[in-house]
């Protein structure tokens, strides 16, 4: 195992599942996106800039996405709370995954990027 996979099986059931599956999709969704950790969280980027990272809420222990252009997105369940820029989406780890919010709030993340909204070093393909 890797650090990156540390994160994941240092979990317990059922958000390590939870997280997994959520991982599985993020990764899923362009082959530009690549996995990391920065603060000690899982972060995805795409094409090397920040795109999201997952985590736990310190009191509930409920996963959830944070996306960091999230300012920029509009969907009912995303959360500002105090954060100015990032909004995060709460995944209950004992239901299903909520796939059609999960698919319309990351392709609107994605848009940003691939439409210029948010800057993207230019690809070396």
């Amino acid at each position: 195992m890797n650090d990156k996979d540390n994160f994941y099986f240092d979990k317990q059931e059922p958000n390590k599942s939870c997280l997994l599956a959520m991982r599985k999709i993020i990764l899923g969704y362009d082959k530009d996106i690549t996995e990391t950790r920065k603060y000690g969280m899982p972060c995805f980027c795409y094409r090397e800039k920040m795109f999201c990272y997952l985590w736990e809420d310190k009191k509930s222990k409920e996963p959830y996405f944070l996306m960091v252009e999230g300012k920029h997105l509009d969907h009912p369940q995303l959360e500002a709370g105090d954060r100015s820029r990032m909004k995060i989406f709460r995944v209950n780890s004992n239901g299903d995954l909520p796939i059609a919010a999960i698919n319309s709030i990351m392709n609107q993340a994605l848009d940003l990027y691939r439409n210029g909204i948010i800057r993207i070093k230019a690809s070396s393909r």
